[in-house]
């Protein structure tokens, strides 16, 4: 057989393998992001004036969004919720199941996947290239958790003003989600050098 054909006939076979090698990459890549955000979800410190407790979920979806990108940081956040609403105790503090899925924190989870999806947009526009622009980059998901935590919140709690849903679902967490969000920028050369940095 001509070189050429030969080439022809294992050249898209070797592409292929390519494809599925990195797609079953990526998966691995969530999945593991998604067990870590469970793992994070166990470092809960319940508060007594708020249905929402101290965790250390946001450093994992914060890290999720700029290691993977926008849709497989968000892919991975999704798995994660979709994971706890089956009944696996992933939530903070070991909660699990459609009732914890959707109930006064459904808001915060939906804003993971989101904050997931923003942050790795953010980082494909290299905005995590230095510490400085991922420190935007984080700001800007942290925010978005907030929003829609509150929110979330307010549907859940009606009667409540949007001073008390503030200062039940976001200005305690505001100390904490600080010192993850420095500790997130400061974290991603070494995330670069485990999984291969993206740039061309």
């Amino acid at each position: 057989m001509h070189s050429a054909t030969i080439a022809a006939s294992v050249m898209p076979r070797r592409w292929a393998n390519d494809r599925a090698s990195r797609t079953t990459y990526t998966l691995a890549l969530v999945t593991g992001f998604a067990l870590l955000t469970a793992l994070f979800a166990q470092i809960s410190i319940p508060l007594w004036f708020t249905p929402v407790p101290i965790t250390g979920q946001t450093f994992a979806v914060l890290l999720s969004g700029a290691a993977l990108g926008s849709r497989a940081g968000a892919a991975s956040q999704a798995l994660y919720w979709a994971m706890g609403a089956a009944g696996l105790p992933f939530y903070a503090g070991g909660e699990g199941g459609w009732t914890a899925a959707t109930g006064a924190t459904a808001g915060y989870l939906l804003g993971f996947i989101v904050a997931g999806y923003v942050v790795g947009y953010l980082a494909e526009q290299r905005q995590d290239r230095r510490f400085s622009t991922s420190l935007g980059a984080f700001l800007t998901g942290t925010f978005i958790i907030y929003v829609l935590g509150a929110l979330g919140l307010m549907l859940t709690f009606p009667d409540w003003t949007l001073e008390e849903t503030l200062a039940r679902g976001v200005t305690p967490f505001l100390p904490g989600d600080a010192i993850k969000l420095l500790l997130a920028a400061g974290l991603l050369p070494t995330v670069w050098k485990l999984l291969g940095d993206r740039s061309p």
